[in-house]
């Protein structure tokens, strides 16, 4: 059995996840792969994602893949990574596309903002920010509470419920920016791209044993 499988949908920064995760965990065999039956004998699944949304949900379902990202969600430690996050969703006003519609809410864009001097603040959301953490999950460990992570993103998760809110930052509002349910977590910044912070919160995935509700 694959250890992790990488879903490839033709879309998403796939070699630096790939690589970031070989870094973290060094013996296990990791797979980036667009076929179905190698997503579903995956004992871990990571959807990573970058770009429009549209063309994320259009180029999985050609792959067949929908399936196989549905049974995964619903079964094993499942990490979404930036689209990976807003896909879990309803409904993205990104082309007004339904989601996977496996959390209430949805995906809402950045329209022209201000910080607290007045200053014009550029979308798409791109750098550097502070993640606050919500509450306690074993994908936390050892990440402090403010810590910095990457970011690279036009929209944002409004979810219907706050208990799924792992995670949250500011641009300038409070937006959230990470949850958590039973074996999924998944978040709107790219642990790949963030250095120490991000290699500890994958490495964490990796070891992560959730319960999983039948």
């Amino acid at each position: 059995m694959t250890d992790i499988a990488i879903v490839d949908y033709g879309m998403g920064n796939l070699r630096s996840v790939s690589k970031a995760l070989e870094h973290v965990a060094p013996t296990a065999s990791i797979i980036v792969t667009s076929n179905p039956a190698e997503v579903q004998k995956a004992a871990r699944v990571v959807f990573p994602g970058q770009g429009a949304m549209p063309n994320c949900m259009k180029e999985m379902d050609a792959r067949g893949l929908r399936g196989a990202v549905l049974e995964a969600a619903a079964n094993k430690p499942f990490l979404g990574i930036c689209i990976g996050l807003q896909m879990l969703f309803e409904v993205s006003e990104e082309g007004n596309v339904k989601g996977l519609g496996i959390l209430p809410g949805k995906v809402i864009q950045f329209t022209t903002m201000e910080d607290t001097s007045g200053q014009k603040l550029k979308v798409p959301h791109m750098g550097w920010n502070q993640v606050y953490q919500s509450a306690e999950h074993p994908m936390w460990k050892g990440i402090a509470k403010d810590t910095r992570f990457y970011f690279v993103h036009s929209y944002y998760v409004e979810t219907a419920d706050p208990e799924p809110v792992a995670g949250y930052s500011f641009y300038p509002f409070q937006f959230t920016c990470a949850v958590a349910r039973d074996n999924i977590f998944a978040v709107q910044f790219h642990p790949e791209k963030s250095d120490i912070a991000g290699l500890t919160l994958l490495k964490n995935f990796v070891l992560w044993e959730p319960l999983i509700r039948r």
